[in-house]
């Protein structure tokens, strides 16, 4: 299955299988939540975003549980990024594969 033929309906998506994929992504933070400053780093180009790991992941993510330790003070955009919508399919198909 191509990234163009993934739809909504082809896997469902839900907080016991998620896998967190969308916590490799950049995560750039653009509005005031509470996001603990220790885990906030400075981009190459200045701005303020979530710090990853050597490995690229999220430095806010309980490798055990692969759930968002900082959920209720979690960023913006992650509270945007819809568990199951098509950007977070080709999350999950891109890192699965």
């Amino acid at each position: 299955m191509s990234i163009k033929n993934i739809s909504q309906d082809s896997i469902e998506v839900s907080c016991n299988n998620c896998e967190a994929c969308c916590c490799r992504l950049e995560v750039i933070l653009i509005s005031e939540t509470g996001v603990p400053h220790y885990y906030i780093e400075e981009s190459e180009s200045g701005g303020s975003v979530m710090a990853r790991l050597e490995d690229g992941w999220c430095v806010a993510l309980d490798r055990n549980t692969m759930k968002c330790t900082i959920y209720d003070k979690r960023p913006w955009v992650c509270r945007e990024f819809a568990t199951g919508s098509y950007e977070c399919l080709v999350e999950r198909k891109e890192h699965l594969e």
